[in-house]
C-alpha cells in the first residue's frame, strides 16, 4: 500500500480531483482502490491519500477496514472513493417489469462490491464518503450519480492540462512515474560492466574498512565515515557545477561502508533535516542503485526517510522493501515501515529522527 503525504491544496472539483490521483500518489495508478481525506471546513481540501490494488472478492471487506483505519489518521471530513480500473461493465440490474411482463436490464459499473465494503468500513467510524468515483479510460463515472453523464456507457472526460496539485507536487520535487514498478526500477541495480566495477570498488573498501577498524577502533572510523558522507552529499548539492556529474564508484564505495556504522548511519538521518535534503537525496538514491546486496540497505533506509519527509510516500515504500530485501532482520528498516504503514506524519518522523540522531552522538 502507498501513502504520500501530498501538501494540502484545495482542488476544484470531482473531475480534478480524479485527474490529480497520478499526483497525489507519485506515480499513475492502474486496478487500484484509493481514498483521498478531504479537510478543512466543508471537506475543501485534500489532505492524505491511500492506495491498495484492488483485492478479490473474499478479501473486500478486509482491505476496506484497513484502508479506512490509514486514512482516518488524517481527521478527514470526510472520504473521496475512487476506484482505477478497465474492467468493462458487469452484468445486468433487473428493474420493474415492462407493460408486457418483460424485465429489462441495464449494465453496472464494475467494483461495486468493493465501494459498498469501503462505504461500510468507513461508516463505521463516523467519515462519510463525499463521493464514489470510477476512472477509467480518461473518463470518470461517479457510482452514485443517477443521471444520463453517469451511465455505464457514458462518463465524464477526465480534465486535461496542469492543475494547482500538479504544479505543488513538482515543485515539491515530485517526479510522477508511468507506474509503480517505473518507480522501483529507478533505484534498481543495472547489469554489465558499471555493476561488476562497483562490485570490485565495494570490495577494495571493504578491505581498507577493515583494517582502518582493526588499526584505529570504531569511534575513528565512525568519525571518518561521517565526514565521507558529508564529503558525498555537498558533491551531489544542485548547481552548475554538479550539473549530470556522476560520482566515482570508489566515493560511492567509502560511503556504502561508512554506513555499515550504525552510528553513522544514524546521525546521516539528519541530513534529510536540513539545507542538504535535496543533495541527500541524490546521494541516497545514487548510493541504493549502484550498491550490491546488502550494501544497499543502509542507503534504502536513508532514501526512504528522504522521500517520506518530502511527501513521496510511494517512493518511500519502495525504498522501504529494498532495504527489507536486503536485510529483513535491519531493525531501522522494519519501524520506519511500520510507522508508514500506519500513517505516522512527517512530523512525527522528524521528531523520531531527531532522537535517533541525539542518540548517536
Amino acid at each position: 500500500m502507498d501513502e504520500p503525504a501530498i501538501p494540502v491544496i484545495r482542488l476544484g472539483d470531482t473531475g480534478e480531483v480524479a485527474a490529480a490521483l497520478p499526483h497525489l500518489l507519485g506515480f499513475r495508478p492502474a486496478e487500484s482502490l484509493v481514498l483521498v481525506s478531504l479537510r478543512g471546513p466543508g471537506g475543501s481540501r485534500v489532505g492524505l491519500t491511500v492506495r491498495a490494488d484492488l483485492p478479490p472478492p473474499y478479501a473486500a471487506a478486509s482491505l476496506a477496514r484497513t484502508l479506512a483505519a490509514k486514512v482516518v489518521t488524517d481527521d478527514p471530513a470526510a472520504v473521496l472513493l475512487a476506484v482505477v480500473s478497465e474492467a468493462p461493465d458487469v452484468g445486468a440490474l433487473p428493474v420493474p417489469p415492462a407493460d408486457d411482463g418483460s424485465l429489462e436490464a441495464w449494465p453496472e459499473l464494475p467494483h461495486r462490491d468493493v465501494v459498498h465494503e469501503v462505504v461500510l468500513a468507513l461508516d463505521a467510524r463516523d467519515v462519510p464518503v463525499r463521493e464514489a468515483l470510477l476512472v477509467r479510460g480518461g473518463r470518470w463515472w461517479d457510482y452514485d450519480c443517477p443521471y444520463p453523464c453517469c451511465a455505464p456507457g457514458a462518463g465524464t472526460p477526465v480534465p486535461d492540462g496542469d492543475s494547482p496539485l500538479a504544479a505543488a507536487a513538482v515543485a515539491g520535487g515530485a517526479v510522477l512515474a508511468a507506474d509503480r514498478a517505473a518507480l522501483a526500477a529507478r533505484i534498481a541495480t543495472p547489469d554489465g560492466p558499471a555493476a561488476a566495477a562497483m562490485a570490485d570498488a565495494c570490495l577494495s573498501a571493504g578491505r581498507a574498512h577493515a583494517q582502518r577498524l582493526r588499526a584505529r577502533g570504531i569511534a575513528a572510523v565512525a568519525a571518518e565515515g561521517d565526514a565521507a558522507v558529508a564529503g558525498a552529499a555537498a558533491a551531489c548539492r544542485p548547481g552548475p557545477d554538479t550539473a549530470g556529474t556522476r560520482l566515482p564508484d570508489a566515493q560511492v564505495a567509502a560511503v556504502l561502508w561508512a554506513l555499515t556504522v550504525p552510528a553513522v548511519r544514524d546521525r546521516a538521518l539528519a541530513l534529510a533535516l536540513g539545507d542538504d535534503a535535496a543533495a541527500a537525496e541524490v546521494l541516497w538514491t545514487e548510493c541504493t542503485r549502484r550498491a550490491p546486496v546488502p550494501l544497499d540497505g543502509a542507503p534504502a533506509t536513508l532514501l526512504a526517510v528522504s522521500a517520506w519527509l518530502r511527501g513521496d510516500g510511494a517512493m518511500a515504500n519502495v525504498a522501504l522493501e529494498r532495504a527489507i530485501s536486503a536485510d529483513p532482520d535491519a531493525r531501522l528498516p522494519q519501524l520506519l515501515a511500520e510507522g508508514l504503514d500506519t500513517c505516522l506524519p512527517p512530523a512525527d518522523l522528524r521528531a523520531l529522527i531527531g532522537r535517533t540522531v541525539a542518540a548517536s552522538w
